[in-house]
């Protein structure tokens, strides 16, 4: 007996040892998104214990940083050797960072057959691949049709163009009083508004902003401006959407520029304002792309543990899938990179009774090919310069200096931080 419990004890001892070494044995990938917790966090764990269940031989655990802190938090784990294997970054900051060489190329490792042209286009850096596509988002219009007919203009017409757009907004100001258009003007934007006209902003490494046509794009902003038609509100700051998305839910601004999750604001905000709101697709600029790109990717440290690359691209692929990126998509509202989800009904449709919110979302997913993020990327002080510009045609928009003198002065200031003076 005593013989019999002993070899029992012994078994049971040798069992518990080799579960151990077959936990030990587990993959463990840590993947860090940022801001999308705690709203996403059904989401996330749903797809993390969908993986892990499929793949027992592998750990996959889902950590959210505020989008404040993910790349101080990034930086510092390559710099200690203990990198997460995979991080949640937009389009430009993946730039940056492999420019500085903290990033490897998963070129190799991504599924492209997944994912539309664009989105690829974007994270494709000296002809490489530096991050697994996910997310993006494209702008439409939203108008307020009441106004529209106020001022006499059509309201099954929007302007698609910012030239159009300008001019509808010095009418409704005319007409109503009310401010009809609220452009983004603050740094790191003008330079996409710039290459959304198709005017170069740097060739050859030299800023070139201050041509006759960039003049004159400037001279239709302050034209605007002069009439009252531009809202002022925070007009020149990095980021006026807040203050442009309460103006246009208290009836103080006429048109909304954006992406198709503002339209949820508006529905659930202002009702009154939702009633008699339309939405329609921006044209194409003059260069092809559609605005209001701004893709989100994942990217693989350089310094991630070589052996996990494998299990990486396994990974990757399933959490930017179709089935994922579609029921992420429709939950936050953004657009899929995925050419698989991008079909499907809900971006191509209009359900009965369809609202601003529901044709926002067709309207954008129709450009989700042209859709590209467009930054100022490879120069040095970039958000230096980029405060410079604004600053410039802030001076110039608001009268307080000419604009040929005001782009010159810039353009002299970037040539010299760019050493091309």
């Amino acid at each position: 007996m005593k013989t019999n419990r002993i070899a029992k004890t012994a078994l049971l001892l040798a069992g518990l040892a080799l579960c151990g070494q077959a936990q030990a044995a587990k993959q463990r990938l840590e993947f860090w998104t940022q801001s999308l917790a705690p709203k996403f966090a059904p989401y996330f764990k749903d797809v993390v214990s969908r993986y892990n269940a499929s793949n027992a031989h592998v750990e996959v655990v889902w950590v959210d940083y505020p989008w404040d802190v993910i790349r101080t938090k990034f930086t510092a784990a390559i710099a200690s050797g203990k990198p997460p294997a995979m991080a949640n970054m937009d389009v430009p900051w993946a730039y940056e960072y492999k420019q500085k060489g903290l990033i490897q190329s998963v070129d190799p490792l991504v599924d492209k057959s997944q994912y539309v042209g664009g989105a690829l286009k974007d994270v494709t850096f000296d002809g490489k691949l530096y991050a697994f596509p996910f997310y993006n988002g494209a702008n439409v219009i939203a108008y307020n049709t009441e106004l529209f007919k106020k001022a006499g203009l059509d309201p099954k017409k929007a302007p698609g163009s910012l030239t159009e757009q300008l001019h509808y907004a010095k009418i409704i100001k005319a007409k109503t009083g009310v401010a009809g258009f609220a452009p983004t003007l603050g740094p790191t934007k003008l330079e996409g508004l710039m290459a959304q006209e198709g005017l170069e902003v740097l060739k050859d490494g030299r800023a070139v902003f201050n041509s006759p046509a960039h003049i004159a794009l400037v001279n239709k902003l302050a034209d605007a401006y002069k009439a009252g038609a531009l809202l002022k509100d925070n007009l020149f700051a990095q980021d006026n959407f807040q203050v442009s998305m309460a103006a246009y839910n208290s009836g103080r601004l006429a048109m909304l520029v954006s992406v198709p999750a503002a339209m949820t604001r508006v529905r659930d905000d202002a009702p009154g304002i939702y009633k008699v709101t339309d939405v329609a697709g921006l044209q194409l600029s003059p260069t092809g792309i559609a605005s209001g790109g701004w893709q989100f990717t994942f990217v693989v440290p350089r310094n991630v543990d070589a052996k996990l690359l494998p299990e990486i691209g396994k990974f990757g692929n399933y959490l930017t899938n179709a089935e994922n990126q579609l029921a992420f998509s429709r939950f936050a509202g953004t657009l899929p990179t995925s050419k698989r989800a991008a079909q499907d009904a809900h971006f191509q449709t209009y359900p009965a009774n369809a609202g601003a919110v529901e044709k926002a979302v067709v309207a954008a997913a129709k450009n989700l090919e042209q859709t590209r993020t467009i930054y100022l990327g490879g120069v040095k002080d970039a958000e230096l310069l980029s405060t410079r510009l604004s600053a410039a045609v802030e001076q110039a928009v608001t009268g307080r200096k000419d604009t040929k003198q005001a782009l010159d002065e810039a353009v002299a200031f970037w040539n010299k931080k760019l050493g091309k003076s």
